[in-house]
């Protein structure tokens, strides 16, 4: 419900000839991630009401896993879904897009496609890029991962994030800034 929201916005007010279809997936694909709904889920409150609502047996796994993008994530789309269901598509795909609106303008105006923008460089140069976990930290549902970016055996870029994408997309930024140098 979520991507057929914001694909229903998208699509009818951008050039798909301007865009192309492939940079329209990847402005949806941004918009909709995880990362999104986490910045949804914090703007309207949802950690607070989580934790408002655990019982007091449950208030510090709660307390962590209200933190935690996955976690966010899956309530927003769960709360998208319960919407749906009680109010119907036109009505939930209203609020979705109002809800995402920073987001969506957010993938318009910043695309963070780090890792396609560095292949294509490296492609006119005849080179190509590894990425390589370097490092996992914390528990599974709070884990932080460290990336580098290898290219032609060297190291170029590292980044890290609450996901391993999220990790390499940071390594592949700090990759091409290097390369601009």
């Amino acid at each position: 419900m979520l991507a057929l929201a914001i694909t229903g916005y998208l699509y009818p007010r951008l050039a798909a000839e301007h865009y192309g279809a492939g940079r329209l997936t990847k402005i949806r694909a941004q918009t909709v991630s995880g990362r999104s709904c986490m910045g949804v889920a914090e703007r309207i409150g949802m950690p607070e009401r989580l934790r408002a609502a655990a019982p007091k047996a449950m208030e510090h796994s709660v307390a962590s896993l209200a933190r935690t993008e996955r976690a966010l994530a899956s309530v927003i789309e769960a709360v998208i879904g319960a919407c749906y269901l009680a109010y119907g598509y036109e009505r939930t795909a209203e609020a979705v897009v109002d809800a995402f609106m920073p987001e969506i303008e957010g993938a318009l105006e910043h695309p963070a496609d780090f890792k396609s923008a560095l292949q294509e460089q490296l492609a006119r140069r005849g080179s190509s890029v590894r990425y390589l976990v370097t490092d996992e930290e914390g528990p599974p549902h709070d884990r932080i991962f460290t990336v580098k970016a290898v290219i032609d055996g060297e190291d170029l870029g590292s980044g890290e994030g609450r996901s391993k994408k999220d990790a390499e997309q940071e390594a592949a930024r700090t990759a091409l800034e290097e390369l601009e140098e």
